[in-house]
């Protein structure tokens, strides 16, 4: 029976490098796979999807958030015999809801792959509905610089200081972001203040 998985991390955690692993490892089998990714997304280009490491795809179908997916899949020529989901923190809620509805009457798998929270530590809308429809969750560990786990998302500015506000989505990669533990976040943003004074 097939179901809908949520693999999440934070920024650096080789999400999209195992989203593409996993595209490989089905079409080496002869499967078909529907290569998804929303259009918030924009960041390597509107229908690229890169890893850090340089693994590099195409999407099959670059997702506005008005669209609606269920619609989109049944209007392909073919059926998948799996759904892989990048940054699907950015798909609506009803967007994730459409990705449950394939699962269950299509007896297909979803793979989807993102962001839990965002650099506030809040989550974003397509996350909280995956956490509760997906019937796998598995969290893909990364480490802070003082070596433990990695769960913040610090949003860093021009200088390198950590931001604590603005909107919920600004792309960017190394130089925009960083994986942190919650205690090293908390005091860099102590210490950043302290030394603003």
């Amino acid at each position: 029976m097939a179901k809908l998985y949520f693999k999440y991390g934070a920024m650096g955690s080789s999400k999209t490098a195992q989203a593409l692993i996993a595209k490989f490892n089905y079409e080496e089998r002869g499967m078909k796979v529907w290569l998804i990714k929303p259009s918030t997304d924009s960041r390597d280009g509107i229908g690229t999807i890169r890893s850090r490491i340089g693994l590099e795809a195409q999407a099959d179908a670059v997702i506005e958030p008005e669209e609606d997916i269920t619609a989109l899949y049944y209007a392909r020529p073919e059926r998948a015999d799996v759904i892989i989901a990048d940054e699907s923190q950015f798909f609506t809620p009803e967007q994730i809801e459409q990705l449950a509805d394939l699962v269950d009457e299509e007896d297909l798998p979803v793979l989807c792959f993102g962001l839990a929270t965002d650099f506030q530590t809040k989550m974003f809308p397509g996350s909280k509905r995956l956490f509760e429809l997906a019937q796998s969750v598995t969290e893909i560990k990364t480490v802070c610089s003082c070596g433990a786990k990695a769960t913040v998302n610090a949003r860093l500015d021009a200088q390198g200081h950590i931001v604590t506000g603005g909107e919920q989505v600004v792309l960017g990669g190394n130089d925009t972001y960083l994986a942190m533990c919650r205690p090293c976040w908390k005091k860099r943003i102590a210490a950043e203040r302290k030394a603003a004074r």
